[in-house]
């Protein structure tokens, strides 16, 4: 991911969100959302991982045309308590228009790559528990869930989560 991909990833995570958590998500959250509001939030981060701050790696997939479609984001994981050698993805989106094609499974295989170079050994994830599009396509990738849970709050709506992980 370059800087200039900034505004492609953010408008891909702001429809990708608003389509995948509607009737998840409070609606009043998913409209609150602004493609302005994650640009500058997405540049953040971005500047913060060129300076060395955070150890987070951005890809994308690119089409034919050089266009963004999806991105993905991997770091350590932050809270498991199994070692430095546990990964996490952080986000993994594709342009709404385009899930089904096999960008988000590309997508996966190289964060599973990138991985593999910083040394983790087993990746994690969270989903909405009610994202079942995501869960099922994760379970094809090889990941199970692993009883852990947690909820984070979404305009005064506690919305669940479940953790998956995956040997890689």
């Amino acid at each position: 991911m370059t800087e200039a991909d900034v505004p492609a990833v953010s408008a891909i995570r702001v429809t990708g969100w608003q389509a995948a958590y509607d009737g998840i998500v409070p609606r009043s959250f998913l409209d609150g959302m602004t493609v302005e509001a994650d640009i500058q939030q997405r540049r953040r981060h971005f500047d913060s991982s060129k300076e060395g701050t955070t150890s987070t790696t951005n890809l994308v997939a690119v089409d034919t045309h050089g266009r963004v479609v999806g991105w993905a984001c991997l770091g350590r994981s932050g809270g498991d308590g199994t070692g430095a050698a546990v990964g996490e993805l952080y986000a993994l989106y594709v342009q709404p228009s385009l899930v089904g094609t096999g960008i988000g499974r590309t997508l996966l295989d190289a964060v599973h790559a990138h991985a593999r170079v910083r040394g983790f050994r087993l990746m994690l994830l969270w989903v909405l528990t009610d994202n079942t599009r995501a869960r099922r396509f994760y379970e094809r990738a090889g990941y199970t869930a692993d009883g852990a849970v947690q909820a984070d709050d979404y305009d005064g709506v506690s919305v669940p989560e479940v953790r998956y992980r995956s040997v890689l």
